[in-house]
């Protein structure tokens, strides 16, 4: 009886979560800090095969490049890497002669990133720190944020980290970042769908994943839901949230968080944009 009404919970449970949620409703609160999710994505961030928590190494060697020379950096320039995760372009830069400071919120990947930089005699300051809580000032001479990380906040959280990196940055320092398009969700269409495995990304023990795709056309949000159901019937909940963006909507509101665009593009590698791009790279200078 116990087991029945215990499923009849779950069961509820999944027929709520089918209901669409209010716009960047927050899911599983430790969803990077949590030791076994933590692993796994380093494990996804060093693989060079796949391109989901990192890009190909080939495409971030180009990236570090164009960036130097777009943003005519000179050696010794002062850089932060906003969500550097395990330092794949922290030390790229640190190798190319300038002193790089990395904030992530994960311990994992910053102990990977501290210790690989120990390894190749970098000296690279890797600070364990949500970067909505960054309080530098006139520190930077540029600042990135890469590979989409600015898209899964609210606008509250967006205005909040545009306020902190401007304050971080000296005058005219300038700000990198990249962003998605709804191209972007056309091509990797709508999650729904589930599967059972005995130990995966989410959980390291037996456990069910129902996933499922949101979208918000009118706003240009996307909703990622992962629903994990473990042996013990404890559910967990995570959201992947997307605001995606036109050159226009990104333009306005980089304008508005007090920087100027000086250039746009298909992405940071500096290919052109055109309107069935995937991606929409920034260079942008604080006002």
């Amino acid at each position: 009886m116990e087991k029945i009404l215990v499923m009849d919970h779950i069961i509820s449970q999944c027929i709520e979560l089918q209901q669409k949620p209010e716009p960047f409703t927050p899911g599983e609160p430790l969803f990077w800090a949590d030791p076994h999710i933590s692993s796994q994505m380093l494990e996804v961030h060093l693989n060079p095969d796949v391109e989901a928590a990192s890009r190909r190494p080939e495409t971030i060697d180009l990236s570090v490049r164009w960036l130097i020379e777009m943003l005519r950096l000179k050696p010794g320039a002062s850089l932060l890497d906003l969500g550097c995760g395990p330092g794949l372009y922290a030390s790229r830069f640190a190798q190319a002669g300038f002193k790089v400071t990395g904030v992530d919120y994960s311990r994992r990947s910053l102990e990977y990133a501290s210790r690989y930089a120990k390894e190749i005699n970098l000296e690279i300051d890797y600070r364990y720190q949500n970067y909505l809580a960054l309080k530098d000032e006139n520190q930077y001479d540029a600042a990135f944020l890469i590979y989409g990380d600015f898209c899964p906040l609210s606008p509250k959280q967006r205005s909040t980290l545009l306020r902190n990196i401007k304050r971080a940055l000296k005058p005219n320092g300038k700000f990198a970042l990249d962003v998605t398009t709804r191209e972007c969700r056309k091509q990797h269409g709508n999650k729904n769908h589930w599967y059972a495995a005995e130990s995966g990304f989410w959980k390291p023990g037996p456990h069910l994943v129902l996933e499922e795709g949101f979208d918000y056309p009118e706003q240009s949000i996307w909703l990622d839901q992962y629903t994990v159901i473990e042996a013990d019937g404890k559910v967990s909940i995570y959201h992947n949230w997307f605001q995606d963006y036109t050159p226009e909507t990104i333009t306005q509101e980089l304008e508005q968080g007090g920087f100027s665009v000086e250039s746009l593009w298909g992405d940071l590698t500096g290919q052109p944009y055109t309107l069935d791009r995937e991606w929409i790279g920034l260079i942008t200078r604080k006002q």
